[in-house]
């Protein structure tokens, strides 16, 4: 395992109660499956003496660029990522409409706006719509909103592309003070410009804009408005077409998106009786994949344009057991399972952002005899996710004391190499070049438990409460 990866997992594990590194459950492993963990070294990401500021971005974004295939030991996939988002700021030269990516923060007031070109997992045709925009606004008399109070108007560019080979662009845009006419003529000639002007190389499926005065606003906040194309874009996953709006969340690795669902589902050992509960569910992509399983899925997602995706995608792929709320996880699932059966037994798969899930929902997932298995699935798990797993306040808030509560048995934490069977994995990485990896926190409930499992998880309360 790479250094940093066995500075994020190690004490994950550890606070766990499952030892000090991640823990495949045996019946998993079969025939001659192994894992292989490597050291890395513990510069990895840091920029060397005289970078150039491609190199010294590629350090900041992909910290394991620079490592060859052996020694990464995973399939290396350049440009895997199928969203891009591309900040407007000053860049070296200082030039406030350059459109790229950041080194350095916000804190330390030393931003600087890099182009992409070193970064190797954004694909060529992301990079191209970017080098394109930042042309459009250089040419515009408006200048780019770098801090909302000083005004400007052009801001980020984000670039979705699928295996269809379509390609969707969301231009954010401040008004500041501009009225309804202005504002048609900037949308205008963006549109103008990669309709039939110097972008229209970029072959663009769809180009949408969203006036926005916020860093981040949904579409029920500011809707994302359609310049010219399709409204939305298509990718297949597992045999299913998924249809994607502008805001619609959708793993940026497809590939690795099927290595994840696919350990999900085996984790699960979901069957014919189960009802799938899936929290954050996006487009319906993991309930959807493992509909065919399962008596009954029901998603929540707080997105709206994601769940009529997730509508249309089951409609579309001829899946009737499923039904999507649209709100949020902690409003919704303790109505859903206040009066839920307990002779109907459930299996959660929570898969969050990196914020975590809201202490609401932690409570009612505690609170439901009927679920039988949690799968919590984090990409970033020493980050807010642990306030899930470990909270301080845990009577209120804490996954782990559902072990005195609930009874709920930490089974194993499964990390994942994106891109190959997740069973053959050899590295837990998430993405190629990053130091970052998906890891599936699998916690059982205790009556589902064998006794020599109710003793392991006696074994993990006792440790984790000795190093709390």
């Amino acid at each position: 395992m790479s250094g940093g990866l066995w500075c994020v997992l190690s004490p994950v594990c550890r606070r766990l109660g499952l030892g000090t590194q991640p823990v495949l459950p045996s019946s998993l492993l079969t025939g001659s499956t192994t894992v292989k963990w490597r050291k890395g070294n513990a510069g990895e990401g840091c920029s060397l003496p005289g970078s150039s500021w491609g190199e010294r971005l590629a350090d900041a974004v992909t910290p394991l660029w620079r490592l060859p295939y052996q020694e990464q030991l995973q399939p290396v996939i350049n440009g895997y990522r199928n969203k891009s988002t591309f900040s407007v700021n000053r860049g070296p030269d200082g030039n406030p409409k350059t459109v790229g990516l950041y080194v350095g923060t916000g804190r330390a007031r030393n931003i600087v706006c890099v182009r992409a070109d070193h970064v190797k997992n954004i694909p060529s045709n992301h990079k191209h719509v970017a080098q394109c925009y930042e042309e459009f606004i250089r040419r515009s008399p408006l200048d780019s909103c770098i801090l909302f109070h000083e005004g400007g108007h052009w801001r980020e560019l984000v670039v979705r592309t699928t295996s269809h080979g379509h390609t969707m662009a969301i231009v954010t845009f401040h008004p500041q003070q501009l009225g309804q006419e202005a504002l048609a003529t900037q949308k205008a000639l963006l549109k103008e410009f990669f309709a039939s002007g110097p972008g229209a190389g970029c072959a663009l499926t769809s180009l949408y804009f969203q006036e926005s005065t916020m860093t981040r606003c949904s579409h029920e906040q500011s809707p994302f408005q359609l310049l010219y194309g399709e409204p939305h874009i298509f990718e297949d996953l597992l045999d299913l077409k998924f249809r994607i709006s502008p805001d619609a969340f959708f793993q940026v690795n497809t590939s690795g998106a099927e290595t994840l669902y696919r350990a999900v589902g085996e984790l699960s050992q979901a069957d014919g009786d189960t009802v799938l509960l899936d929290v954050c569910c996006g487009t319906g992509t993991i309930g959807l994949s493992l509909a065919r399983h399962v008596s009954k899925v029901i998603g929540i997602e707080i997105v709206e344009k994601a769940i009529e995706d997730a509508r249309w995608n089951a409609a579309f792929n001829g899946i009737s057991n499923c039904e999507f709320h649209s709100g949020k996880a902690e409003a919704v699932l303790p109505q859903l399972l206040s009066s839920w059966e307990d002779t109907q037994p459930l299996v959660a798969v929570v898969n969050p952002s990196r914020a975590g899930i809201h202490y609401r929902v932690v409570r009612a997932i505690r609170n439901c005899k009927a679920i039988r298995r949690l799968l919590y699935v984090s990409c970033k798990p020493e980050g807010e996710a642990m306030r899930n797993f470990l909270d301080g306040k845990a009577s209120a808030t804490g996954l782990q004391d559902a072990l005195q509560t609930q009874l709920l048995s930490t089974g194993c934490a499964v990390p994942l190499t994106q891109g190959r069977s997740w069973s053959e994995s050899h590295l837990p990485l998430c993405w190629p070049y990053l130091l970052t990896c998906f890891l599936i926190l699998f916690i059982v409930s205790w009556c589902c438990c064998s006794p020599a499992d109710k003793e392991a998880g006696m074994q993990a309360q006792r440790a984790w409460k000795a190093t709390s």
